[in-house]
């Protein structure tokens, strides 16, 4: 039995049933989400969470930034947060609440206009909040463990909670969110600061990620995390040169030759193929080093097509 074979609660916000979610990804390719639940706001969700079969899987998305959509599409109910009800931000003195849908770079936008130091980091993470806190995200030696005090949590049975960061269980690019939580808001952690100073980092971060990494292109950001140090003294990306990776293709889908640690869909990739050239990426590093890459793109759904 599938999630459109049961009666749905009702939600304020809109239910699309077999809704196309690839060309809402970073990547543009992927199959569809078997049910597409976009709330209103956070009581609609937790009113729907209650009211929604355990047997129903539930996955949360964000703007689809480090996320590979299998072809065969997603099962169950695709969470996704609009900015209308999930994108407030407050500025505090010593802080910023943001909800889950703000875009990070927006939310260090809003910190430098109100002299806040210590975001300036999120504008070089292309993703929302909810998936930053979801994931630990980080960039340019800082990361959300650093700056969060606190986040809002619908979990799966429609509980609303705010959970200390201590309780989130944050690691290196991770975290233990409960199975099918969703991240609504989040309080970062702030400085006063000198507005000039703060803008001008965070031009300097634009303008090294621009630099550095492709993006303009079709991809998902960083594809693989940074081995632990006891592992490897070498980041991702200098492994997968050394395996002599950079500019290695199939099909579609290309590793990087601007920055080898990214995956991309150069025209007509399938996820198979992008999720099948990871693949190959680390048994390359694995058989070159020893060295066990671990995703960092999350990816969701059943595979369909060319299978890893």
């Amino acid at each position: 039995m599938t999630a459109t074979d049961l009666a749905l609660p009702r939600l304020r916000g809109r239910l699309t049933a077999d809704a196309p979610l690839g060309a809402q990804s970073w990547f543009r390719v992927g199959g569809n989400a078997e049910v597409l639940a976009r709330p209103e706001d956070a009581e609609d969700l937790a009113g729907f969470l209650r009211g929604l079969s355990p047997e129903i899987p539930v996955r949360a998305i964000g703007v689809a930034s480090n996320l590979i959509i299998r072809d065969g599409g997603v099962p169950g109910v695709v969470v996704r947060l609009a900015p209308r009800g999930f994108g407030s931000v407050r500025i505090e003195a010593d802080g910023i609440v943001a909800g889950a849908a703000c875009l990070d770079g927006a939310v260090a936008e809003h910190a430098a206009k109100a002299g806040l130091a210590g975001l300036e980091f999120l504008a070089g993470i292309p993703g929302s909040i909810g998936g930053a806190v979801a994931m630990n995200a980080g960039a340019y030696g800082s990361a959300m463990a650093d700056v969060l005090d606190w986040a809002d949590i619908v979990t799966r049975v429609g509980e609303a909670l705010r959970l200390p960061a201590h309780a989130l269980g944050l690691g290196y690019r991770r975290s233990s969110l409960p199975p099918g939580a969703v991240v609504t808001a989040a309080r970062l952690r702030a400085t006063p600061g000198d507005r000039e100073m703060i803008a001008g980092r965070i031009a300097a971060i634009r303008a090294t990620r621009e630099a550095s990494q492709p993006v303009r292109a079709r991809t998902g950001g960083s594809t693989f995390r940074n081995p632990d140090p006891a592992e490897s003294s070498r980041r991702a990306w200098e492994l997968i040169e050394a395996a002599g990776c950079r500019g290695l293709a199939l099909g579609g889908a290309a590793v990087s030759e601007k920055h080898c640690n990214f995956l991309l869909n150069t025209g007509g990739a399938t996820a198979g193929e992008l999720e099948a050239l990871g693949e190959m990426v680390r048994a390359k590093v694995r058989a070159a080093s020893g060295v066990e890459l671990v995703w960092e793109i999350k990816r969701i759904g059943v595979p369909g097509g060319l299978a890893p």
